[in-house]
């Protein structure tokens, strides 16, 4: 054998080990997505009337950008608080109004992303609508953002009421003037749901379901979604009008499989 036969030998044998090793190791393949547990579900298939305004698979958000993990418009949640939800939305269409869910499961990536957005206070885009009186580097203090969500454990969903026949909300247009969450109806993001004083993720004490200046028809649109929701055993929190979760069943786990229906392939 020749020395040059030798060593072209010696190379073959070493790239095929080289790729076999590489083949077989775990750093090079594709890690799979993980998947809904399958007391999961898609919010659709236990009840289609609900209304889906999803807002985190879009950039009308207060990170002014599509959240980590939302690739579709989905609500997704555990089974028994999609049931619950469905007995809520029965009664309230004998009563001419919808339920409407913002936001559903969330992946803890999504978490994370909110707060990576928090920590950068040199990012204020969306400043003018979502936290006008609020000092961005209060947003963990105050509570506006956490490094763990009741959210990531499927029971727990943001959503508002809508008057039926239900209007269609017309789309964000990127780069409109922006209002802060808090003003009139009239001068907020359009949306089709009922006056609730302020609009949805407002980071301000006017979305606390109690604050005494809500009054009027803004405190009847709370105490309805509030009473509608709790008589099916939803517990809001105080901090936010739009935030219920179901607490006879709440998973002891922050999920992180991304929203969208092949999450759920198994579970339908």
């Amino acid at each position: 054998m020749t020395r040059i036969t030798f060593t072209v030998r010696t190379l073959v044998t070493a790239a095929a080990t080289l790729l076999a090793v590489t083949a077989l190791s775990p750093t090079a393949r594709a890690v799979p997505e993980p998947k809904a547990p399958k007391e999961f579900v898609a919010l659709s298939t236990v009840d289609p009337t609900i209304i889906q305004e999803m807002r985190y698979p879009y950039e009308h958000n207060f990170v002014a950008a599509p959240v980590d993990g939302y690739r579709q418009p989905l609500c997704i949640l555990t089974k028994p608080a999609a049931q619950a939800l469905h007995r809520a939305q029965t009664k309230l269409l004998r009563t001419g109004y919808s339920l409407k869910v913002y936001d559903c499961y969330r992946p803890q990536r999504a978490v994370d992303h909110f707060v990576r957005w928090a920590k950068d206070l040199a990012d204020e885009k969306t400043k003018a609508e979502f936290y006008p009186q609020v000092d961005k580097t209060r947003l963990f203090a105050d509570g506006y953002i956490a490094e763990k969500s009741g959210h990531s454990r499927g029971s727990t969903m943001d959503l508002t009421l809508v008057k039926l026949p239900a209007l269609p909300t017309r789309p964000y247009r990127p780069g409109q003037k922006l209002v802060p969450c808090y003003a009139p109806k009239a001068q907020r993001f359009p949306d089709n749901s009922v006056d609730m004083g302020t609009g949805f993720d407002c980071f301000d004490t006017l979305a606390h379901t109690d604050d005494p200046r809500i009054t009027g028809i803004q405190r009847t649109n709370r105490d309805l979604l509030r009473s509608a929701l709790g008589a099916e055993g939803f517990v809001n929190l105080p901090e936010e009008w739009w935030h219920f979760t179901y607490f006879p069943y709440q998973p002891d786990h922050y999920y992180n499989f991304p929203v969208t229906w092949r999450s759920l392939v198994h579970n339908q």
